[in-house]
C-alpha cells in the first residue's frame, strides 16, 4: 500500500487552517424552494436515503457559511455527503453543525431563565398593566422575581425582547464551506433519515368456486421524518437490510394524515444487490406526517388452490392420552403460485394479504388475512385465512404400547365430519418426530419428510369419515 507523503498531509492541513482562519462569507440560506430535484429511496426498515440538488451562488472563493434548511428532523447528520455537480472537487464542507433546537413556548421560556421579561396583564375594565420580572425557573411552572418578591402562578401574557440566536424555526444544517472559485454551483446533498418507511399490502378477491383470484398489491409509505419532498423520484427497496442499533438523535413527529392515490401507477422492478428495487414511473410528493398508498401491481385471474388442513402434535406419540380433541378446528389454507404462467411471477415484498369474496348479492365480504415474507418469483404463497365452520374433527388415541423406554406404538382414530352442502377434501398432517414407521392405516399414508405423516381424505357432503392408523416411534 502506498504511504501518504508527510508534505501532502501538511499542505492539506494548512489549507484547512487558512480556510477556517479567514473571515467566512455568509451565503444566503438554502431552502426547499432552491431544490432542483429530489430523489427518495425508502427501505422497509424505517430508513430512507434522500438525494437532492440545489443551486448555490458563491460570491468569492474561500470560506463561506451557509444554512442548509428544510432537512428532516430525523436526519442522521453523520451520513451527510455534499458534492459539486458543476465542478467536482471544488467545494468542500470544513465543518457541519446540526441545529434542531426548535422554537416552542417551552424552549423560549427555558432560554430566558435568569433574564428579565415583561408580563402584560388585563384588568376587568380591559385596561392593561405591564410589569417587569426576572424569570427564575420553568420547572413545573414559571417562577418570577418581581422586586423583592417571589411570584408563582403569575397570570398574563409574557413578552420577550428578542429571539435567542441558538433557536431555529426548523431543523437546519449549518455548513462552513471552502469554495475554490466564485460563481454558481449546482450541488448534490445526500443523507439518511429515520422515520420514513414503507410496507406492502395485498388484496385478493377470490371467485365463487375458490379457484381464481384478482390480486392487487399496494405500498404504504409512512413519512414521520419531519420534512416534505415535493415531486420526488421514488424508489422502494425490499429486503432485509442490516442496520446497527443506535440511539435516536431526535424525537419523531406523531401526527398522521391519510391520502389515497387515485390512479393505478405501476412500479418498475429490478434486482438490486441481494434485494429488489421498485421505481415509481412518475414523480410523487411525500408530505411530512402523511400516509400515502400507491398501487404496486394488479393481476387478474390468478389460480388459487383451497385446502382444508388438520395438524396434530408430536407429543401425542410418546404417552398415553385417550381422547385427544373434540370438535377440533380445521384450518382454511389458500395456495397461490408466484409464477408468470399464473399471472404473477414478480418478487413480492413482505406484507399482509387480505382476502375477500363476493356473496350472492355481489358484495365483497372479508374472509381472512395472513402475513407473507419476502417471496421470490416461482415460490408458493400459503395463506391461512381462517378455520372451517362446517368441517370438524375428533381425535382419539385408541391404543398405546410402551415397547421400550424409548420406543412406543400408538393407534389413532380421526373422525372427520362434513356438514357442508358440497364434498370436501381434508389434508391430515401429523408431525411424528423421531424414528417412526406406519404399521397400518385405513387410508394411503404419505411420508412428506422425516418428521411428517400425511393423509388426503375425501369427505362427502353430510357424511363422516374415520381415519385409523398405527405408528411405531423410536427416539
Amino acid at each position: 500500500m502506498r504511504s501518504i507523503r508527510p508534505f501532502a498531509v501538511s499542505s492539506l492541513l494548512l489549507l484547512c487552517f487558512r480556510a477556517l482562519a479567514a473571515e467566512p462569507t455568509a451565503l444566503p440560506d438554502s431552502t426547499a424552494a432552491d431544490r432542483g430535484s429530489v430523489a427518495v429511496t425508502v427501505y422497509n426498515v424505517n430508513l430512507a436515503l434522500v438525494r437532492e440538488t440545489r443551486t448555490l451562488h458563491v460570491p468569492a472563493a474561500g470560506p463561506a457559511t451557509m444554512r442548509f434548511m428544510d432537512v428532516p428532523s430525523a436526519i442522521n447528520p453523520r451520513t451527510v455527503h455534499l458534492k459539486s455537480l458543476t465542478a467536482p472537487g471544488e467545494i468542500h464542507v470544513l465543518e457541519q453543525n446540526y441545529e434542531y433546537d426548535l422554537i416552542s413556548p417551552q424552549k423560549l421560556m427555558e432560554k430566558y431563565v435568569g433574564h428579565e421579561v415583561e408580563i402584560v396583564e388585563q384588568a376587568d375594565d380591559l385596561t392593561t398593566r405591564t410589569e417587569r420580572a426576572t424569570l427564575l425557573s420553568v420547572n413545573g411552572g414559571p417562577v418570577y422575581q418581581v422586586g423583592d418578591r417571589i411570584v408563582l402562578n403569575q397570570t398574563g401574557k409574557v413578552t420577550l425582547p428578542s429571539l435567542p440566536e441558538d433557536l431555529v424555526a426548523r431543523p437546519t444544517l449549518v455548513w462552513t464551506l471552502d469554495a475554490h472559485r466564485a460563481g454558481k454551483q449546482e450541488i448534490e446533498a445526500s443523507y439518511l433519515t429515520d422515520n420514513l418507511t414503507w410496507s406492502a399490502d395485498y388484496v385478493a378477491v377470490v371467485d365463487a368456486e375458490d379457484r381464481a383470484s384478482d390480486l392487487t398489491g399496494w405500498v404504504t409509505i409512512e413519512n414521520r421524518s419531519g420534512a416534505s419532498f415535493e415531486n420526488a423520484t421514488l424508489k422502494l427497496v425490499a429486503g432485509d437490510v442490516r442496520r446497527l442499533a443506535r440511539e435516536m438523535d431526535v424525537p419523531f413527529l406523531q401526527a398522521a394524515e391519510t391520502r389515497m392515490a387515485k390512479g393505478a401507477p405501476q412500479f418498475a422492478e429490478e434486482a438490486f444487490f441481494e434485494y429488489h428495487l421498485y421505481t415509481l414511473d412518475r414523480p410523487t410528493t411525500i408530505k411530512d406526517s402523511q400516509t400515502k398508498q400507491i398501487t404496486l401491481f394488479q393481476a387478474a385471474g390468478v389460480p388459487v388452490t383451497k385446502r382444508l388442513l388438520l395438524v396434530g402434535q408430536p407429543a401425542w406419540y410418546r404417552g398415553q392420552y385417550g381422547t385427544l380433541t373434540q370438535g377440533e378446528k380445521i384450518s382454511v389454507i389458500l395456495e397461490i403460485e408466484n409464477q408468470v404462467k399464473a399471472g404473477l411471477g414478480i418478487p413480492l415484498p413482505r406484507g399482509t394479504v387480505r382476502v375477500y369474496k363476493k356473496d350472492r348479492s355481489g358484495a365483497e365480504q372479508f374472509v381472512g388475512e395472513d402475513a407473507i415474507d419476502h417471496t421470490p418469483r416461482d415460490e408458493k404463497l400459503r395463506l391461512k385465512v381462517g378455520e372451517a365452520f362446517d368441517v370438524v374433527a375428533d381425535r382419539t388415541q385408541t391404543d398405546f404400547k410402551l415397547l421400550s423406554p424409548r420406543e412406543t406404538e400408538s393407534a389413532f382414530e380421526i373422525s372427520l365430519r362434513n356438514r357442508k352442502e358440497e364434498d370436501a377434501v381434508v389434508t391430515v398432517r401429523e408431525p411424528v418426530g423421531g424414528d417412526w414407521k406406519v404399521v397400518s392405516s385405513s387410508h394411503p399414508a404419505k411420508k412428506v419428510d422425516a418428521g411428517t405423516l400425511e393423509f388426503e381424505v375425501s369427505v362427502p357432503k353430510g357424511q363422516e369419515v374415520k381415519v385409523a392408523y398405527r405408528v411405531r416411534v423410536r427416539w
